[in-house]
Order: structure tokens, then C-alpha cells, then sequence
């Protein structure tokens, strides 16, 4: 009769779990990897018991040599920046930039507060009239926007813009890519308009929109379709040269199965190119996305339309103790949501795509 030793099998046992654990381990690292905590796959594997010497090394390369240039990048501007005087005084360092960042959190608290008040003190007095037989009254808030408010107008106006430069750019990539003729038809018009500046943009288009919209009483606000189709303007051509490319690039070998098979228009696109051709598409709309960031912050100072890039135009013609750290706050915050969208691209080219592409 064969026995079973109890010890191998409790070693196999834990064998088939650790098997387990590095498998979920390295799922979750592909969405480490969009999130931007790469650095977290190593840690887990050696406290897993992976290899601890070589993970360490991963750790040291993607979370101690970031953390430490960040810090040494806070030091140098903590040592220099007092020594630094302007028409606003000395250049803030990391510490009176960090105090401001929370009297905007606080501000934008007590905003909102006061304008909860508000709406309660309309609603009650409406509940008044209404009893009195009379009818209730609309009253807007007319308080300054919060920090918060800003930023989020600021998101909506690029992503209305992306939205729009994608719808346009995509089939017309597609169309220079499938066809010499619209290749030809397109390419000089890519290369005069590609270079111009969003501030040579932005006087036309606020000349075309104010004259197509006489006031705000459309659906959407003339500073907002202003710097929403600036934002078109500009960043659509990422968009458009990289889908052409992608396009054009695809196997032949598939382009001579689809006529093989006698695929219609339709079919070819969306059976052969679009899938062929998703990872330049969405390398042209991260690039995109982040030319728009950049454009709408320029257009939204120049045009004083809603948004971040008024804030900092705004603090900038205020000329206060305070206005120099403030400015330092939005050009954070305008590299974290930069950074952030381009990870959301990310994110959306890692569930289409099977690309490598950080």
C-alpha cells in the first residue's frame, strides 16, 4: 500500500498557493503599470518571498530614486527660492506653497457653505411665497467660483474639445491612411495649420463664436466654446497624423485577405483597420490630450474665459503677498491633472490595445 508523506504534500500545498499569488501579482500589474505604482508589483513579490535581492533592486529603481530626486527637488527649492526676490517679494518655498494650498482648500470650503446658505434662504423663501399664492422666484449664486469649481471647468472645456478634435481627426486619419489621393488632399493642409500657435487661434475663434452667438442664452457659454474649440483646433492634428499612420502601416497581407473576401467599406474598417491600427490612434489621443491641456490653459489666461488658467492670470494682475504661492499651486495642480488624463488615455489603450506602450 503507497503512503503518502504528509510534509510533501503540506510543501506542494504551498507551492500551488505561492503559484497562485505571483499570478495575481502579475495581473495586477498591468494596472499598477496605468496607474503609475509599477513600484508596487516588486514590493509585493518580495513579501511574497520572490527573489528578495532582485526586487529589492526594482524597489530601489522605481520608488527610492524617484522619492529621492523629489525630495532633493524640494530641498533645492526650499535653499533658493528665499534668495530669490520679485515685485511680489521672495519666490515661496515648498512649505508656504503647501500652506496656500490648503487656504484654497479651506476658501473653497466656506464657498461652499455660504452659497449652501444661499440656496436655502431661496428655497425657504420661495416655500413662503408659494403659500402666499405667489409664484417662487430664481435666484442664481453670484459668488466668486472656488478653486475646485475652476479646475473642473477647466476639465470639462478640454475633454469637450478632445471630444470634439477626435471626431474629426479619427476618420480623416483613417481616409489618409486608406487613400494616396486623401493622403495627398490633407498633407499640406497638416503641415501649414499643424505649427500655429493657439494664440493666433484664439482671436478668430472668439470673433466667430461672438458673432454666431450674440449672447449666453445658447446652450453652452460663449467662454466655453471659445476655449473648447481653441482646444479642437490645436490638439487634433496628434490625433489625425498618428491614425493615418497606423493605417497606412497595416499589413499588407490583411489588406489582400480583405479584398479576398470581398469586404465592403465598413467592414474593412471596422474589422481590419480600426483593430490594426488602435495603438498609434491612442498614441495620437494620449498626445493629444496633452497639447489640449496645454493650449486651453493658454487660451483660458489670454481670453480670461473660466478656468485655472484665469486663476493664474487672475493672481497674477491681484499683485498680493500671497498671489506668487497660489500661482505655484495651479502649476501643480496643472501637472497633476496632466498627468492624470494621461493616465485615464492610458488606462482606455490598455483595455482596447494589447500594446506595451507606457
Amino acid at each position: 500500500m503507497t503512503t503518502v508523506d504528509p510534509n510533501f504534500a503540506e510543501t506542494e500545498d504551498r507551492a500551488a498557493r505561492r503559484a497562485r499569488l505571483f499570478t495575481r501579482i502579475n495581473a495586477a500589474d498591468k494596472w499598477f503599470q496605468v496607474l503609475g505604482l509599477s513600484w508596487l508589483t516588486p514590493v509585493l513579490k518580495a513579501a511574497a518571498g520572490d527573489n528578495p535581492a532582485a526586487q529589492m533592486k526594482e524597489i530601489w529603481r522605481l520608488l527610492a530614486v524617484p522619492v529621492i530626486a523629489i525630495l532633493a527637488f524640494l530641498m533645492l527649492w526650499g535653499v533658493l527660492a528665499p534668495k530669490v526676490q520679485t515685485s511680489l517679494g521672495a519666490v515661496p518655498g515648498p512649505a508656504q506653497v503647501w500652506a496656500e494650498a490648503i487656504t484654497l482648500h479651506e476658501d473653497a470650503q466656506a464657498k461652499a457653505e455660504s452659497k449652501a446658505k444661499f440656496e436655502a434662504q431661496v428655497a425657504k423663501l420661495n416655500e413662503r411665497r408659494i403659500e402666499q399664492g405667489q409664484e417662487a422666484v430664481a435666484r442664481a449664486y453670484t459668488g466668486a467660483p472656488t478653486y475646485y469649481q475652476q479646475i473642473w471647468t477647466s476639465i470639462q472645456t478640454v475633454f469637450f474639445g478632445f471630444l470634439i478634435a477626435t471626431v474629426v481627426a479619427v476618420p480623416l486619419g483613417i481616409a489618409a491612411g486608406l487613400s494616396p489621393i486623401a493622403n495627398a488632399a490633407l498633407n499640406p493642409l497638416i503641415q501649414i495649420f499643424k505649427p500655429v500657435s493657439p494664440l493666433a487661434w484664439l482671436p478668430i475663434v472668439t470673433m466667430i463664436v461672438s458673432a454666431l452667438a450674440a449672447s449666453n442664452d445658447g446652450l453652452l457659454p460663449k467662454s466655453f466654446v471659445i476655449s473648447a474649440v481653441t482646444v479642437t483646433l490645436c490638439s487634433l492634428w496628434p490625433t489625425l497624423i498618428n491614425t493615418a499612420l497606423g493605417v497606412a502601416s497595416i499589413d499588407k497581407d490583411l489588406v489582400n485577405v480583405s479584398k479576398v473576401l470581398k469586404m465592403n467599406t465598413w467592414t474593412k474598417i471596422t474589422k481590419l483597420v480600426l483593430p490594426s491600427a488602435l495603438p498609434l490612434i491612442f498614441t495620437g489621443l494620449r498626445l493629444s490630450l496633452g497639447v489640449g491641456w496645454m493650449v486651453l490653459i493658454a487660451a483660458e489666461m489670454l481670453a480670461q474665459n473660466p478656468g485655472l488658467g484665469k486663476f493664474v492670470w487672475d493672481e497674477f494682475q491681484n499683485g498680493s503677498s500671497s498671489s506668487l504661492a497660489r500661482i505655484m499651486v495651479a502649476v501643480l495642480t496643472i501637472g497633476v491633472i496632466g498627468f492624470l488624463l494621461d493616465r485615464v488615455m492610458y488606462a482606455l489603450q490598455s483595455l482596447f490595445t494589447f500594446t506595451n506602450t507606457r
